[in-house]
């Protein structure tokens, strides 16, 4: 297992960072590009930060390739999201519709036209255009003219005339293929015109009958096809999302003392990432002391830290549009107690040997793994005083692990709606391994262990043969948090 990053440098080394443009203030783009952002670019190839234009072309020819003959692809932008009344979220772009053009405004639409030249496609890319007075309130759009050079669209055209154009090509178009919301509603066509134009001017019944079940196809399970591999692009912005949450946690492993709130904890460890560059949280963080880690998703992070607690926390950030998660668990007054010592080696030692696995050459599955998993930890948990044979072996995976290990992760945090947990791992897939234990205060557990959570995780980049730990920079080992907590390791609070 190879535990640093070493084995990436095999990837070309990039250009320097781009400094061919000095950056004017305002931008007149919707987005970082890096004739506005140099700073922010190693590469005046990229279109966004670490992905080369070139790759979200090879992205689309290979989907138009998968696809039959005279098929078209239909990929909308996500619409604002508000908190309440007028007041917005920060907008997060459509995962399929940016993973196939990098486009990150909202009010936008891509249609992809399956062809016989030796590009494979035509793209239309819908947008809103220029607009001075808007663009005083809410920031710069793409124009036009700029979204043809720098996305590399065929036709770059005002999203007002997207519902004609779309029922233009769908009915000269056998198979549809079409991004459809994931509701109970997904059958109805009404529905689907509804989402697909809920934030695009005109009338979405002009191309209801156009949008028959006979041609519609999803879209997602043919793009996750290509998300399920990781570039080596992506496999590098990955690491580096995953390096800036594994120095927050570090960093606030240093930071946490007994008496802190746990909500301390979570804003310190989104301020690190902030600081070294994360855009968002990938998710809400947990940040459960004590008794709270019992409960696997606790967000609420409003009490206190005591001096004998556990720490877990759950967190990871979002970096140029790629999740991490990494979970670590840390003792707040710096020094494992015996007990926490002894299920934290437990965990430990089952997590070792799940990452050791993840390899093409392994020919496992996350089935395999979670399966794995379950043996691993009735086994470790079983030397220090655990009885989980004859009635009790239920108590493992229904009260002590109630969670499966591991979960693919990307662009989504979760990136399990279309990936096979029965199928065998690939190189360059990027999963999480995180087993955990979760002791209640019942009579049938040691009573020394009760109310002690333990989770463990880690990304993992799948390889032939040496899987590769994106979040090694998290401290794991049992002297290196203790270290982490007691600062003999470099990391400061901040």
């Amino acid at each position: 297992m190879i535990c640093m990053f070493a084995s990436l440098h095999r990837v070309p080394s990039r250009l320097p960072r781009c400094r061919r443009f000095v950056s004017s203030k305002p931008t007149q783009f919707g987005q970082p590009v890096p004739e506005s952002h140099p700073h922010l670019f190693d590469s005046r190839h990229d279109l966004t930060p670490g992905i080369p234009a070139e790759e979200y072309e090879q992205r689309r020819k290979q989907l138009m390739d998968m696809l039959p003959n005279n098929s078209i692809v239909v990929a909308v932008a996500s619409p604002i999201k508000y908190m309440s009344s007028n007041i917005f979220y920060k907008h997060r772009q459509a995962s399929d519709f940016w993973y196939l053009t990098g486009f990150e405004e909202p009010d936008s639409a891509v249609i992809l036209e399956k062809t016989s030249s030796s590009k494979g496609y035509r793209m239309t890319l819908f947008s809103a255009g220029k607009d001075l007075a808007k663009e005083k309130w809410d920031g710069a759009r793409t124009g036009y003219t700029d979204v043809e050079r720098i996305f590399k669209a065929d036709n770059a055209v005002p999203i007002s005339t997207f519902t004609s154009q779309l029922k233009s090509l769908v009915s000269a178009s056998s198979n549809v293929f079409v991004d459809i919301p994931d509701t109970p509603r997904r059958s109805s066509s009404k529905s689907l015109l509804k989402y697909l134009t809920s934030s695009i001017r005109g009338d979405p019944e002009l191309a209801l009958e156009s949008l028959s079940s006979m041609k519609r196809r999803a879209l997602a399970p043919e793009v996750a096809k290509l998300r399920h591999v990781k570039s080596k692009a992506e496999q590098a912005v990955m690491h580096k999302a995953a390096t800036i949450s594994g120095r927050a946690h570090a960093k606030t492993m240093r930071f946490a003392q007994p008496g802190m709130p746990e909500s301390a904890l979570a804003a310190h460890f989104e301020y690190v990432c902030a600081l070294g560059g994360s855009q968002r949280p990938a998710y809400v963080p947990v940040v459960a002391s004590g008794a709270n880690s019992l409960i696997i998703h606790y967000t609420s992070n409003n009490m206190t830290l005591g001096k004998d607690d556990l720490v877990l926390i759950d967190a990871g950030c979002e970096y140029n549009g790629y999740a991490s998660d990494i979970t670590r668990t840390f003792p707040a007054s710096g020094t494992f107690t015996n007990p926490q010592r002894d299920l934290y080696s437990a965990v430990l030692a089952a997590q070792r040997e799940l990452v050791a696995l993840c390899t093409e050459e392994a020919s496992v599955t996350l089935h395999d793994l979670h399966r794995m998993s379950l043996k691993l930890l009735r086994t470790e948990l079983g030397q220090i005083g655990f009885n989980l044979e004859g009635r009790s072996a239920s108590d493992l995976d229904r009260v002590l692990y109630p969670h499966y290990l591991s979960h693919p992760i990307g662009i989504d945090l979760h990136e399990s709606a279309w990936f096979d947990r029965s199928a065998t791992l690939r190189e360059g897939n990027v999963i999480t391994v995180e087993p955990g234990v979760y002791v209640p205060p019942t009579a049938n557990f040691p009573k020394w262990f009760h109310n002690l959570g333990v989770r463990i995780e880690d990304e993992v980049l799948v390889t032939k043969s040496d899987p590769i730990v994106l979040s090694a920079s998290a401290p794991k080992e049992i002297e290196d948090v203790e270290g982490a907590c007691q600062g003999l390791l470099g990391f400061e609070a901040i």
